[in-house]
């Protein structure tokens, strides 16, 4: 699994022009599934995002969680983050995985999230034509991979 991690002041995901999920200050997550990922790895990134310590505290250090905030989350699904550029100019996805392994996985992923929040989560809908909109606090962006520990 790969994530981007964008600290936010809002984001939100529309979807057929109307908004489907929307926060306030948090964390927008796009996450990436290969056809390797396990619930292994949903459970370990989900710990790294509970924990990670990117939100500033009254020192404007960032020393503070999204628990520490009790922040939100959105979650939006994205294949092309498995893209494959070494030949051409066309992207490759045959990395990504396919929605018959994606979809349960991307559920997974939210629901894991969700009970170790004890908070539901906003997201997109798996598949669909999504325009998604954020205001990027920092700005703040972090790139993890379930597979680089």
């Amino acid at each position: 699994m790969r994530v981007v991690i964008q600290r936010v002041s809002e984001a939100s995901v529309t979807i057929d022009g109307s908004i489907h999920g929307a926060i306030k200050k948090g964390l927008l997550i796009l996450l990436g599934i290969t056809h390797e990922d396990m619930q292994e790895d949903i459970n370990w990134l989900v710990n790294k995002i509970s924990g990670m310590r990117i939100f500033s505290d009254m020192d404007g250090k960032m020393n503070l969680s999204i628990q520490d905030i009790d922040g939100e989350i959105l979650v939006v699904s994205q294949f092309t983050l498995f893209a494959n550029t070494k030949k051409g100019n066309r992207p490759s996805y045959i990395e990504a995985a396919r929605p018959e392994v994606a979809v349960p996985l991307y559920h997974a992923f939210v629901n894991t999230l969700s009970r170790k929040r004890n908070k539901e989560i906003a997201t997109g809908i798996f598949g669909a034509d999504m325009k998604v909109q954020l205001v990027n606090d920092g700005p703040v962006t972090i790139i993890m991979d379930s597979k680089s520990r």
